[in-house]
């Protein structure tokens, strides 16, 4: 990509989108079909910028060597599921300055009572209630800068995050309303379908790789028979027909991700499923789901081989993020009357 890509003059011009992940290890189906599939998707119709949100992760106490290598894992998933570098600018947070520096500015017009209404903060607060660190309560502006870094028209979101973005808007309506026009007011974009996978094992609770039962989520590099077997297991209910309606959360997420896989519609699901026991649709998701990730496994391997590619595409792409996002940054200290230097 291009320099001035995001800001190029056109009659049509490209709306853009910024979204990142955290390197918190290897991604569940749950993120890959709610977030990742759909930023590749997304690559075609706009300008992308994609990062490896790393300074976000040590709000939590990490390991730093496993933090290292979670980080250059999650980017080379990233690439794997196929956000391609020539498309969209992807990057690792902490290799572009800007995201600090912003945050730092924008949370002094960030309000205390805002944060303390943050919804995450409080649940992270109880589940590691020893590092309840102030990066863990202001957290959520260097999310606000992320986005705004970019002049982001859309953040995909899933429902459950929702509540960041209103705070991006809020506090970017307020700098805009203080300092003059400076940023973009981000919209969400919520995907139809996908938007939020359930647990395997509990489908009243979102997917995630901190359920304490490894039967509840799929990691995307799980081998195909180890994904098979937890499709198997998972939850459903005592009706015994396969069809989407309120009360059989077990089924409905079970077609929400085979429909997601190939594209098939509900309608379609249960005529191909009509007479047939539970048995054989939690072996045909399973198959499908495992089918679905295969190149993606076969080319996390050849790119984690390709240590030297990896770095040649993370180096572009925080070189690309750094000149975009600097113009903001540049825009706003003049805004809040910094001298240039």
């Amino acid at each position: 990509m291009e320099e001035n890509k995001m800001t190029q003059q056109t009659p049509e011009r490209k709306q853009t989108i910024f979204s990142g992940i955290q390197p918190t290890g290897i991604m569940t189906l749950g993120n890959y079909l709610g977030a990742i599939k759909n930023w590749v998707e997304l690559q075609n119709t706009y300008n992308c910028a994609y990062c490896i949100v790393n300074m976000h992760a040590i709000t939590v106490k990490q390991d730093p060597k496993a933090l290292k290598q979670h980080t250059l894992e999650a980017y080379a998933l990233m690439l794997a599921c196929g956000v391609d570098p020539e498309k969209s600018v992807a990057f690792i947070q902490s290799h572009v300055t800007t995201h600090a520096e912003l945050n730092w500015v924008l949370a002094c017009s960030t309000q205390f009572g805002e944060l303390s209404r943050m919804t995450q903060f409080k649940d992270k607060s109880k589940r590691y209630p020893d590092n309840i660190n102030a990066g863990l309560f202001t957290y959520p502006v260097l999310m606000v800068a992320d986005i705004l870094l970019y002049q982001s028209n859309l953040v995909p979101v899933g429902i459950d995050q929702k509540q960041h973005l209103e705070l991006t808007r809020d506090v970017a309506i307020r700098f805009n309303n203080t300092y003059g026009n400076t940023f973009t007011i981000p919209e969400p974009y919520i995907p139809k379908q996908g938007a939020k996978i359930m647990s395997l094992a509990d489908p009243t609770k979102k997917m995630s790789k901190s359920d304490d039962n490894v039967n509840g989520f799929i990691s995307i590099l799980d081998k195909p028979e180890t994904i098979v077997k937890k499709f198997k297991r998972a939850v459903t209910d005592s009706d015994m027909e396969v069809a989407y309606r309120e009360g059989k959360d077990g089924i409905n997420n079970l077609m929400t991700i085979l429909s997601t896989v190939t594209g098939d519609s509900f309608e379609t699901i249960e005529r191909d499923f009509a007479g047939k026991g539970y048995g054989d649709f939690k072996t045909a998701v399973g198959e499908a789901v495992a089918e679905h990730l295969r190149p993606v496994r076969e080319n996390f391997d050849r790119l984690m081989a390709d240590k030297s590619y990896l770095e040649s595409c993370y180096k572009r792409g925080a070189e690309q993020a750094e000149k975009i996002s600097r113009r903001t940054m540049e825009k706003v200290y003049k805004k809040i009357g910094f001298l240039p230097r």
